[in-house]
């Protein structure tokens, strides 16, 4: 008898199912080292302090731009546009996912919205002047696709892994992210320190910066796009779903935001999530702009210590997914978000013009980012119903990840009334307390059991 019998129990098969889970596990880890370059060196760089200044440029003798004919300060023009795109992602984000649950195709929708928001990205190139409004557009469009892109690879985690494995596979899919984004982001620190020696200017060097992140997500896309399943979800050799045609996309999606009132305990860890999280990328989003602006930090200053994120995050992921296994998800984000508390208080107190104290900040940031975020999406993921995943990932995605809406309009307020960013900074601080506090009342393992998925041993 052959020893490549296609038997279901047979070792052989056993085998090639393994070494096809290992291979669409690489092909997602790099779908996050692709992305994360937009997270990195877009958002959290080089776009908020460029385009402020771009703005800065553009603005009467007040300090107002006039955009779409609102009159708003110059410095808060870059959160209200992050805003401004998030809730236009948000019908996007649960049309596409309800459209890819329904047909099977997540991997070709994922890779689409990957290479409009890579498009969008390297059109950033050719910023300048006082061009703030198509900053603006760039912007809105890349961070729309980001969104889309980002949540459809979320729903491919349940098939990724075993219950008890998925924290594990969850963090080093976030710290693929960081190494690959902190890999270009020391390509682009060389660039920016050397720009003199290359014979650009300062601003050509940013807009070079901003453009080659767009590359980047463009040409490693193109590895889950050779590895992913077209349907997320199901581990190999599990039966697959047939496709359904995608006409009737909107009703299904209207009974799914329906149905998802029939999961009270799934809801209340996604406001919960929704609410710390927001506050988490505000204060990642903003930082470069906090920096420059009220700590009076260079660009090179702030590179470098953005760079000091990836680095830490790198461990600081693989460290909480350790934790984790021993103390369970929810309470190491618990405890995570005590850190991020301990975060901002340093960042308000923080003297300006000393940059040490910013990459201490900087490393306290990396510590606890990737670990909460991780254990956060893996926690998620034993709360959906099967055959849901990319729906209520699509949900999930709306504050996650350079996504968050409410943080930045809250900074953005707190700046236009204040005038300062110090006052923009702590008002982040009301999103860990409610989140922290709406988490701790969560029933994890009554919560996994009401949606039918099995109970992980370590909650």
């Amino acid at each position: 008898m052959s020893t490549t019998t296609d038997h279901p129990g047979h070792p052989a098969t056993a085998t090639d199912d393994g070494r096809a889970l290992r291979r669409i596990q690489v092909g997602w880890y790099v779908n996050d080292w692709a992305s994360a370059a937009f997270s990195s060196t877009v958002l959290t760089v080089f776009l908020g302090p460029y385009l402020t200044s771009i703005a800065k440029e553009a603005a009467d003798a007040q300090g107002d731009v006039h955009p779409l004919g609102l009159s708003i300060r110059a410095g808060s023009f870059y959160p209200y546009t992050v805003s401004f795109s998030v809730l236009l992602s948000v019908g996007a984000m649960l049309l596409a996912g309800t459209v890819a649950d329904r047909t099977g195709r997540h991997k070709e929708l994922m890779c689409g919205f990957a290479y409009l928001g890579a498009i969008a990205t390297m059109g950033m190139f050719f910023l300048g002047g006082d061009r703030y409004l198509l900053g603006g557009a760039l912007l809105v469009v890349a961070n729309l696709a980001y969104a889309v892109s980002v949540a459809l690879s979320y729903a491919y985690l349940p098939g990724l892994a075993s219950p008890d494995e998925r924290d594990a596979v969850s963090s080093k899919g976030w710290a693929y992210g960081y190494a690959g984004g902190g890999l270009l982001l020391i390509a682009n620190l060389v660039l920016f320190q050397g720009h003199d020696a290359f014979g650009l200017s300062e601003g050509t060097a940013v807009r070079i910066c901003l453009a080659s992140a767009g590359l980047w997500w463009a040409l490693f896309t193109i590895v889950p796009m050779l590895r992913l399943p077209s349907r997320a979800g199901a581990l190999p050799g599990q039966a697959v779903v047939k496709d359904e045609p995608a006409a009737g996309s909107l009703r299904e999606l209207g009974r799914t935001l329906r149905g998802m009132r029939r999961h009270p305990l799934t809801l209340l860890y996604l406001a919960a999530f929704l609410c710390y999280n927001d506050g988490i990328q505000t204060v990642v989003s903003q930082a470069a702009l906090y920096g420059s602006e009220e700590l009076g930090l260079d660009q090179t200053a702030l590179v470098t210590a953005v760079l000091l994120v990836q680095v830490v995050a790198i461990g600081g992921a693989l460290l909480l997914g350790r934790i984790a296994r021993r103390y369970g998800a929810k309470r190491t984000i618990l405890g995570s978000l005590v850190g991020w508390v301990a975060t901002l208080a340093l960042g308000y107190v923080m003297p300006a013009h000393q940059p040490v104290w910013f990459y201490v900040l900087a490393c306290m940031i990396g510590l606890v980012l990737g670990g909460s975020q991780a254990l956060s999406r893996s926690l998620f993921s034993h709360l959906i119903p099967a055959g849901k995943e990319a729906e209520y990932f699509s949900v999930y995605k709306v504050s996650d990840r350079g996504t968050s809406w409410m943080g930045p309009l809250v900074f953005g307020l707190a700046y236009q009334v204040t005038g300062s960013y110090r006052s923009a900074i702590i008002s982040l601080l009301v999103f860990f307390v409610i989140g922290f506090a709406v988490l701790l009342k969560v029933p994890v393992r009554r919560a996994i059991e009401a949606v039918g998925n099995p109970v992980p041993e370590r909650l």
